[in-house]
């Protein structure tokens, strides 16, 4: 079978030569042969690296790519491995997105009802609702209070 040198390696998966080295020290690669001191590679080190690319792309930490390689029993199967794996990003990614709408909410809220004059006003608004409230009031002011709410509440 013929080996790969790391450029080739690099051409056909559009990585540069430096991560695939760095998947190799960190041993998501099984370390490479050594011919004149290059590195050669079975061609299908391509097939562990189009993994590894994919599982980049849908978010997957590169320990989260270790536990896919090294994380199950030798006989789990790779659908098992990714389901597992699947269902752990999908749990985080709800998360994430709970959070980010509940950003998304405050700034709609922000952009609809400040009617501070100073950002010291928003501060001492911010500074009041630290303790008590989890989204800090950015509405009171100084001037008009009976007309602004204290807390931006969701």
């Amino acid at each position: 079978m013929a080996q790969l040198t790391i450029s080739q390696v690099a051409r056909q998966i559009r990585l540069r030569p430096s991560a695939i080295r760095y998947y190799e020290r960190i041993g998501l690669l099984p370390s490479a042969k050594r011919l004149s001191g290059q590195r050669r590679y079975d061609p299908t080190v391509l097939h562990r690296l189009a993994i590894i690319q994919r599982a980049r792309h849908l978010g997957f930490t590169l320990a989260e790519i270790r536990q896919l390689f090294f994380g199950f029993r030798d006989n789990a199967r790779p659908s098992h491995r990714w389901r597992t794996l699947a269902k752990n990003k999908l749990a985080e990614l709800d998360e994430l997105m709970d959070a980010i709408k509940a950003v998304r909410d405050v700034l709609k809220k922000v952009m609809t009802t400040c009617r501070c004059d100073t950002l010291d006003q928003c501060g001492i608004a911010m500074l009041r609702n630290m303790n008590g409230d989890a989204v800090a009031s950015l509405t009171k002011s100084r001037r008009h209070p009976e007309k602004h709410p204290t807390s931006l509440q969701t």
